[in-house]
């Protein structure tokens, strides 16, 4: 099974932790079998602090770091510390010293500041909770911080902004490593959307509408039953006595993207579905997707992910179609 160790520190948001192993624990292959097996360490294993009024009991050191295959380093109440920048270079430099070569390691909310401390993060994309994100610029320079995203994947380090960004990383690494069909199940196990993607933004304006100001569900609602069909903002806007204009607005201020990027996102997990779960030509896929054609498909997944819809469905597919 693939390891994920999670590190905690004094000051550790107990909810954080309960994601990674929620999220991770719940993720099962077609048989039934768990994919991942979670452990959690500490600097020191004992007691440690949380930001509650309880504590937790780690039996964990760091020298279970060096079995990880991924690493998932969580946030502490004491980041928000203008020093703990010059703590973090000498207490984390041992411990990641343990970590082998070619490791995954990832973080969630103000967790960046101990990979950057580290020199992960060097020329790289990251992000954390936007309060944080001009003290993690300012700390660390080299640092490429995009405070208006969800989570950024550089392949090996990962880092995502708060707590509810967490969900969504440990959602996308599921996803990376074990297709949709496995995530989405996860996700319908905690009572989570499925997927959002990382350029999303952390603040959304208007996530319940105001009274007596209308939303854009039902045109979501009904583009989701349509995504096979040529869709258009004007007939999207239609759907709610919008203009163009005003629904664009609404719509962003409400999803957080545009309703273009929403589209796409969604007939891309349509077709990841299809390229899973069924044994459909590609064509057919891409038309059932909304995406027209084989084409139209193939480069948006090569955006996305970087892999061809062959490529992906035989990676993804579940066994029974891969045996047939």
């Amino acid at each position: 099974m693939h390891r994920i160790v999670t590190l905690v520190r004094d000051g550790v948001l107990p909810i954080e932790l309960g994601i990674v192993h929620r999220l991770f624990g719940q993720a099962r292959s077609a048989e039934g079998n768990p994919l991942y097996d979670v452990l959690t360490c500490a600097l020191v294993p004992g007691e440690v602090r949380t930001d509650a009024d309880f504590t937790i009991c780690v039996r964990h050191g760091p020298e279970v770091l060096a079995t990880a295959d991924t690493v998932v380093v969580l946030s502490s109440d004491e980041d928000y510390e203008p020093q703990t920048g010059g703590r973090l270079r000498g207490a984390m430099a041992e411990a990641f010293g343990r970590i082998r070569p070619g490791t995954r390691i990832a973080s969630i909310c103000t967790g960046a500041f101990v990979l950057a401390a580290a020199g992960l993060l060097d020329g790289k994309r990251a992000t954390t909770h936007w309060r944080s994100a001009a003290d993690l610029r300012e700390l660390y320079p080299g640092v490429e911080v995009e405070e208006n995203v969800l989570y950024t994947d550089s392949g090996d380090v990962l880092t995502s902004a708060g707590v509810a960004a967490g969900i969504d990383l440990c959602l996308h690494m599921i996803r990376r490593d074990h297709g949709a069909a496995v995530a989405n199940e996860v996700a319908r196990g905690t009572i989570v959307a499925p997927h959002r993607e990382g350029g999303q933004a952390q603040f959304i304006q208007r996530p319940v509408p105001e009274p007596r100001i209308s939303s854009t569900a039902k045109a979501r609602a009904w583009a989701l039953e349509h995504l096979g069909e040529p869709l258009t903002l004007r007939e999207l806007a239609a759907r709610e006595s919008m203009s163009v204009r005003t629904f664009t607005r609404r719509f962003r201020e409400e999803v957080g993207i545009s309703p273009v990027q929403w589209l796409t996102m969604r007939r891309l997990e349509r077709a990841r579905q299809l390229l899973e779960e069924t044994d459909l030509p590609v064509d057919r896929v891409a038309e059932d997707a909304g995406f027209g054609t084989a084409a139209s498909l193939r480069q948006h997944l090569q955006a996305a992910l970087g892999v061809s819809p062959r490529t992906y469905r035989a990676t993804f597919r579940g066994p029974a179609l891969t045996a047939g």
